[in-house]
């Protein structure tokens, strides 16, 4: 199944043409209530940025390398976080879906239940997005820190930071560059407001964080086949670039987003998106199942994916 480049394309740049404009509306609001509202329709379109940096992370944004690198870098810097870092740990997602690392719906007995119900309403009260920045800014400043006890000791960061190589970090640091000259450039030009663009980026880590467990949560303990294909409304499988079929996502990674619902099967149980989303506020259950065991190649091999072509992983000459 082809690719579709061109759309891709013209669908980053209408994204980011639309982030410009809603950050400069978003300071030249008066009202809190303007600025909420811009917010809101800020929050939406960076759900189809996600969903396009997305795309790129699994190198089917463009068929072009490089290109396909240079929108992943672009989509990244609207998130904002480094290509190159997220890149990595989306991999590390495919290949420990459902596992203990990834286990944030359930709880074992031996688990500190506060300590699972605050991940769990952290994540879907907005709080899972600080921390992607946050990451990219210690990836590229201090990335010894990430081999430091606390970040070792954390069963979710340990593996999603530590797959982050040496040989990626001077890649991350020109793209966390990128955005830090992109962002002081937008500021200087639209003389865009600290607190505004704040407000803007709070609603969209709302919106993102809650979304970013629904099509796991609840589902069985398998690293390919632990995921739902929901069902949603037209205009919101759109704007997702149809994410609710993370199933068939998870068994054909390979596949664009537009081929995504050609995949469904015919015995797939396809519950409310609506439903299963606030099914997850009755907060986590106690796990039933084993953690699945280590994956092996997935159909694309997805842990073996090379990073598109962009600037040399290597400090300036070489090692």
């Amino acid at each position: 199944m082809s690719n579709p480049n061109r759309l891709n394309l013209v669908l980053v740049l209408i994204v980011s043409a639309l982030a410009v404009f809603l950050l400069w509306l978003g300071s030249a609001a008066e009202s809190w209530l303007a600025i909420a509202m811009v917010g809101v329709a800020f929050s939406f379109v960076m759900l189809t940025n996600y969903a396009l940096l997305h795309e790129a992370t699994h190198n089917r944004l463009h068929d072009n390398s490089k290109a396909n690198y240079a929108l992943g870098v672009l989509s990244g810097v609207w998130f904002p976080v480094p290509f190159t870092m997220i890149h990595v740990t989306h991999q590390g997602h495919h290949l420990r879906n459902r596992t203990d690392h990834e286990m944030f719906d359930l709880y074992y007995p031996t688990d500190n239940r506060l300590v699972r119900y605050v991940q769990w309403y952290g994540i879907l009260c907005g709080f899972f997005w600080p921390f992607v920045p946050l990451g990219g800014l210690i990836a590229a400043i201090s990335p010894a820190l990430l081999r430091t006890r606390p970040f070792r000791a954390a069963r979710s960061s340990n593996y999603l930071l530590g797959d982050v190589a040496a040989a990626n970090v001077w890649r991350i640091r020109g793209e966390v560059a990128l955005t830090v000259a992109m962002f002081t450039t937008l500021f200087w030009t639209f003389e865009l407001k600290w607190l505004n663009t704040l407000v803007l980026y709070g609603c969209f880590s709302v919106n993102w964080s809650t979304r970013q467990y629904v099509g796991h949560a609840f589902t069985r303990r398998d690293i390919v086949e632990g995921a739902w294909n929901l069902r949603h409304n037209r205009l919101m499988s759109w704007i997702l670039l149809h994410g609710e079929y993370d199933l068939n996502h998870h068994r054909r990674p390979d596949v664009s987003w537009l081929h995504l619902p050609k995949l469904t099967r015919p015995d797939d149980e396809r519950p409310s998106y609506v439903r299963q989303y606030w099914r997850q506020w009755l907060g986590p259950r106690p796990a039933t199942e084993p953690p699945p065991e280590a994956v092996g190649p997935l159909p694309l091999a997805a842990h073996s994916l090379p990073l598109a072509d962009g600037p040399s992983a290597e400090p300036p000459g070489g090692r």
